[in-house]
Parts: structure tokens; sequence; C-alpha cells
């Protein structure tokens, strides 16, 4: 049984960081790609970050490059975001997804999803 459990969510100022985490478990050979999706309230879901596990390739969102890192420990089976400069209108919540041969920004691409960790940031 796959499951995939977030933390590391919470509420900073405007400029800081945080670091996501999401632990997998469970048959974890069954996805090539782990991403990011990110929730506001009002908002369609939108893929922040994904990571093509065989390769290590990375894809971004526009409006997180350059301030956003995601990464994978393969011994823990762990996937990570770092966000730093924070911004208030990364305000959400953030759900860890897995799935698929390739990545793609569509959330019906992923199979499998966590239930998400806060992220608030105030101006």
């Amino acid at each position: 049984q796959v499951q995939l459990v977030e933390s590391g969510g919470g509420s900073v100022q405007a400029g800081g960081s945080l670091r996501l985490s999401c632990a997998a478990s469970g048959p974890t050979y069954r996805w090539a790609c782990m991403g990011w999706f990110r929730q506001a309230p009002g908002k369609e879901r939108e893929r922040v970050a994904s990571i093509y596990i065989p390769s290590g390739s990375t894809y971004y969102t526009d409006s997180v490059k350059d301030r956003f890192t995601i990464s994978r420990d393969n011994a823990k089976n762990t996937l990570y975001l770092q966000m730093n400069s924070l911004k208030p209108e990364d305000t959400a919540m953030y759900h860890c997804a897995a799935g698929g041969s390739f990545c793609s920004r569509e959330s019906r691409a992923y199979d499998y999803w966590g239930q998400g960790t806060q992220v608030t940031v105030s101006s």
C-alpha cells in the first residue's frame, strides 16, 4: 500500500524559508516521477515542481524558479521541497504526488497523493 506523508509546513514571514518533506512508503518502484502541487483557496491546483527519478531532471513552474528546489533522497524514499524567499502568494496547501512514466504538470497524471501540509506566508 502506497503512502505519502508530508511535513514541514508552517507560518513564516515574507522572505523566509521552509523545507517540506514527503516520506514515501510501499511499492515506490511503481512511479518515475514525484512532484509537489499546491492549491490556494479558490484557485486550481498547480504543479510547483517535479523530479524525474531515473535521471534526476527537475521541472518548476515559472513563479518559483530560482526560489524553490526539489530533491529526493533515494535511500530514505523521501522527497523534499526547499522554499526560499517566500512570498504571500506562495500561501497554499502543498501536496506531494507520485506516479506515471514521465513528469507532467497535470495532476491527473499522478496516481498517489499525500494529505498535504499548509504553508502560510505573511507580508
